[in-house]
């Protein structure tokens, strides 16, 4: 199935679609955040502190006087750095993992998906809240440990599918004509696993924002002055029976987030069904 055809398709899924231009928004915007902010994020002018939205300040300013505007705009560099890394972690260890389990099987499975049960038998806040605790407290440890938290996820799902597909004809007709079954994997196997292993990645990235403003929020992420989308709802929350606008914004940003990637995770699935039929 060609790229041009899954593009079409996710089109004619208009909410995927739309989620879909919304998060290339949101990644543009956390690359040039710095440049188009209309005032300095981390500035505080303590006469103008807590005003309502006004010209100057399009959403207002925080408990110190900082444009929440700005901050709102530099939060996403944090949201889309912890959804980058969620996904890439796992696609470089989860989905190979996955891939050796199923199609070698034997001591390498039994040893890979115990790993895998013990990981996934915690709860992802505590796992990620253990980990970043155990790698010391940054945003950067904070996404890595979400990486960590979502690889199990891609790696079960790698290893059902690879089971599937190890069976299949032309798998078969690899092994007889002498090839390597580093090559069944890379050249058969990984391909055909891809379109499950894609819609999969498109649900975590909305996960991952979330585990990520929690973590900020809870104080293990990001770190002032360090700013994201937790730690403005955490600085806010202490003034929510004075300003409660402060904490909505933060707010409906990863609510909106979130939703973009969950639209976009149902439009994949349908836009790289072989059987797609729209409507």
């Amino acid at each position: 199935m060609s790229f041009t055809t899954i593009f079409k398709r996710l089109m004619a899924e208009r909410l995927a679609f739309i989620s879909f231009l919304f998060l290339v928004m949101l990644f543009i915007i956390s690359l040039i955040a710095p440049y188009i902010v209309p005032h300095d994020p981390l500035k505080q002018d303590l006469g103008n502190v807590m005003n309502n939205p006004s010209v100057q300040y399009w959403l207002g300013t925080d408990e110190l006087g900082r444009d929440i505007f700005s901050r709102l705009l530099m939060g996403t560099k944090a949201a889309i750095q912890a959804a980058s890394f969620a996904i890439l972690i796992p696609l470089l260890i989860g989905v190979p993992m996955g891939i050796l389990s199923g199609y070698l099987g034997g001591i390498i499975d039994d040893i890979f998906m115990r790993i895998v049960d013990g990981i996934i038998s915690i709860p992802v806040i505590l796992l990620a809240l253990g980990i970043t605790g155990a790698l010391g407290i940054s945003l950067w440890n904070a996404m890595i440990a979400i990486g960590i938290v979502f690889t199990p996820q891609l790696a079960r799902l790698a290893r059902g599918q690879t089971l599937q597909i190890r069976t299949e004809p032309y798998v078969e007709a690899a092994k007889i004509s002498g090839a390597g079954a580093g090559w069944i994997m890379w050249k058969h196997i990984l391909p055909n696993i891809a379109p499950p292993i894609i819609v999969q990645a498109s649900f975590i990235l909305s996960y991952a924002i979330l585990v990520e403003a929690s973590l900020s929020f809870l104080g293990m992420g990001a770190q002032s002055p360090q700013i994201s989308w937790g730690n403005m709802i955490q600085q806010a929350y202490s003034m929510i029976s004075m300003n409660a606008w402060m904490i909505i914004y933060p707010g409906v940003a990863i609510i909106m987030t979130v939703l973009a990637g969950n639209f976009l995770g149902d439009g994949l699935r349908l836009a790289l069904d072989p059987k797609y039929k729209k409507g």
